[in-house]
């Protein structure tokens, strides 16, 4: 199928692009099949190439780099048509998502032309080196050390909970180049090779079996001079932005993909002769009822955020707000999914068996919701302070 129609606006082009996810999605890569096969590394890459060639990825990139040029709105309808089917996540999310807008919003000319066009089109994937054992979600305390070596730098030190390093060739690195004393004034923004002597990457397995979680060693790896983002002590503000992003318009799709999830659960439960008389008992129909009203919450934020956003005016503490509300309402998903379906007629009928497997990897991976991207306390920390503007405690 041709790509979605770039003159095409609104509610036109989120109909289209609808359409060719119908049309491009193959059945057995759909997270609700019956029959699934997940997509290898190099199928989802080629994919999602064709899905930014299409002019779903990208939407709002500058069309030098890459993209298409499109306004943040119509990002949000494009987004809104992947959440409500059943798309497999993006093996490139945090270089689409997070990578793509730091780099927008301090990189250099040269780097922007050097750098996105390989996102969008899977050439270069990247991953995201923050968190630290010693440091969390602290970002000030942060111990990796980037120390001059003439015009480049040469990075020291370990990151952890690195998603997806095992696949990426880049990494956005925040590292110290001042005094731990120096807290977040002391902080560069790297964009480090990993496929280079003094990296090492060794996978973590998670609760789920799948080893997406990395932990990245420097020893003493290079950097040219080209690869720093911004000047020696701009890493903190650009952290800052990039963080903003992440909680606020990163996987801005996911208000839909949680509704798909609910819908999912409720189809299959009403395909059980057991299940199709519990979840009309007052006590789960409140409780799925409750599961919309999440979603629709969450979906009201995103699009205030988008209007805001495209008018633009700053988002601030919002992101947390955001951050906290899906991560904690994927999981009351997730654990209402399991309580119903563990009471299916026995043997499960291939339909919820399909529905066993998705939501035990939801309930798994949730888990770490609340703890990625800042934990629940950071967040609430963030909502107290930006947005209700609440005394610090002695």
């Amino acid at each position: 199928m041709p790509a979605v129609n770039a003159n095409l606006e609104g509610e036109d082009y989120a109909r289209a692009s609808r359409e060719w996810l119908l049309a491009n999605l193959p059945d057995q890569w759909r997270l609700d099949a019956v029959d699934r096969v997940p997509p290898t590394l190099e199928e989802s890459k080629a994919f999602e190439a064709k899905l930014a060639a299409a002019g779903l990825a990208g939407m709002t990139w500058p069309v030098a780099y890459g993209g298409h040029g499109r306004s943040m709105r119509e990002h949000m309808l494009a987004n809104r048509e992947i959440g409500r089917l059943p798309v497999p996540e993006s093996v490139n999310s945090i270089g689409k998502e997070l990578a793509g807008p730091i780099i927008m919003a301090v990189a250099s000319e040269e780097q922007k032309q050097r750098w996105l066009p390989n996102i969008l089109n899977m050439s270069e994937i990247w991953c995201q080196g923050f968190s630290e054992p010693e440091a969390g979600s602290d970002l000030a305390g942060l111990r990796t050390r980037a120390v001059r070596d003439g015009k480049d730098w040469r990075i020291t030190g370990q990151k952890i909970w690195t998603s997806g390093g095992w696949r990426a060739q880049r990494c956005l690195l925040l590292a110290r180049t001042g005094s731990l004393e120096d807290r977040h004034k002391g902080l560069a923004m790297f964009a480090i090779k990993l496929d280079q002597p003094g990296v090492t990457v060794r996978t973590i397995k998670q609760i789920t079996g799948v080893p997406e979680f990395c932990e990245v060693f420097y020893d003493n790896a290079l950097v040219e001079e080209q690869d720093v983002l911004g000047g020696e002590k701009d890493g903190w503000p650009a952290a800052v932005k990039v963080l903003e992003v992440e909680r606020a318009t990163n996987r801005m799709y996911r208000a839909w993909r949680i509704e798909n999830e609910l819908r999912h659960l409720v189809r299959a439960c009403m395909g059980d002769a057991r299940l199709r008389d519990i979840v009309q008992e007052s006590h789960f129909a409140q409780r799925l009822a409750a599961i919309q009203v999440d979603v629709d919450v969450l979906k009201a934020y995103v699009e205030s955020v988008v209007e805001d956003l495209a008018n633009g005016e700053s988002i601030g503490g919002r992101g947390s707000l955001m951050k906290l509300h899906w991560s904690e309402a994927h999981q009351r998903l997730a654990a209402l999914a399991l309580e119903l379906l563990d009471k299916a007629a026995q043997p499960p009928s291939p339909e919820i068996a399909a529905a066993l497997r998705r939501f035990r990897a939801i309930y798994l991976y949730s888990r770490a919701a609340t703890i990625y991207a800042g934990t629940s306390q950071i967040q609430m920390g963030i909502i107290a302070d930006r947005i209700l503007r609440l005394p610090r405690g002695a």
